[in-house]
């Protein structure tokens, strides 16, 4: 009797059909729109502006895969994909922009920024510990004031002048102008170690009213203890400030004869002839209480010279 049964056997479908054959049109231009903007995004750069062009782009990129997505029935599991990664994309980009919003600073502090960090590299980030570090105060002093008097003002900060001119002298004598966003005490600050003490040996007065950022010491330097990459940053602008001002210092320095001193160099202008050598040929620059803070830097560069 099993003669009599029929039984037709029919073939499985396999669970992941082959293509029978390639598409003839391609897949649309919402499609190729969706991976060039993605192309495009991985291109970005570093930093904050570089974060938003890269989450900018890669949310176009995704948003257009989604929709090239939802268009074909048949891809339910590619759709959720790429609206997750959009979504994903989107929140990354809001908490990127609220956090470039969050490090934004005053004009001051702007400007300060774009003279002396930004040629470095240092990022918006990284310059927020820094002028959190002086708690954001812009300090003022008025015309004729002084930031430092020769012999009584303790070193205890390190500071940039804003705005305004200031005057530097020892024991009356004219030695050099302090212009907007140049160090203040660059030298002081050099010449101590942090566990050393001292007080100004020249005297800081304003020739117009000023506007000044300080860091005290102790802050400052807990500050390089946390953030090494910080303390190497100061550590470049204020000696170049240093620099600027010896090269400010050797344009004004002559001896009695009347010849350039070439700070550089040992005790001797630049003299022809064996009159160099003679002992009134020195530069004559009074002094109290022995070499200045400056004047001890300006050696140190001599003798690394050497």
């Amino acid at each position: 009797n099993l003669n009599t049964l029929n039984f037709t056997v029919q073939a499985a479908a396999p669970a992941y059909p082959l293509c029978a054959a390639w598409r003839a049109g391609s897949e649309g231009s919402v499609f190729h729109l969706a991976h060039v903007l993605l192309l495009l995004g991985f291109m970005g750069g570093s930093g904050f502006y570089g974060l938003l062009y890269l989450l900018s782009l890669l949310s176009l990129g995704f948003f257009c895969a989604a929709l090239w997505a939802w268009t074909d029935p048949c891809s339910t599991e590619p759709f959720l994909w790429t609206f997750a990664l959009f979504c994903a994309c989107v929140a990354q980009l809001l908490h990127v922009s609220y956090r470039l919003r969050s490090v934004s600073f005053d004009r001051d502090f702007q400007e300060l920024y774009g003279v002396l960090f930004q040629r470095l590299g240092v990022s918006l980030t990284c310059f927020g510990k820094i002028v959190s570090c002086c708690e954001a105060q812009v300090q003022v002093l008025d015309r004729d004031h002084c930031f430092a008097v020769e012999g009584k003002t303790p070193i205890e900060r390190l500071s940039v002048l804003l705005s305004g001119r200031i005057r530097v002298t020892v024991n009356g004598e004219f030695l050099h102008y302090i212009h907007p966003f140049q160090f203040l005490d660059s030298p002081e600050w050099d010449s101590l170690r942090p566990s050393e003490e001292g007080v100004f040996q020249v005297t800081l007065r304003a020739d117009a009213p000023c506007r000044y950022v300080s860091w005290r010491r102790k802050k400052l330097y807990l500050l390089f203890a946390k953030h090494r990459y910080i303390a190497k940053i100061f550590a470049l602008v204020v000696r170049n400030d240093i620099a600027d001002k010896l090269y400010s210092l050797n344009d004004k320095a002559f001896d009695k004869s009347g010849h350039r001193y070439d700070l550089r160099l040992p005790s001797y202008c630049h003299a022809p002839g064996a009159g160099a050598d003679r002992p009134d040929d020195l530069l004559q620059v009074p002094v109290q209480g022995g070499r200045t803070p400056r004047e001890r830097h300006s050696q140190r560069v001599e003798e690394g010279a050497s």
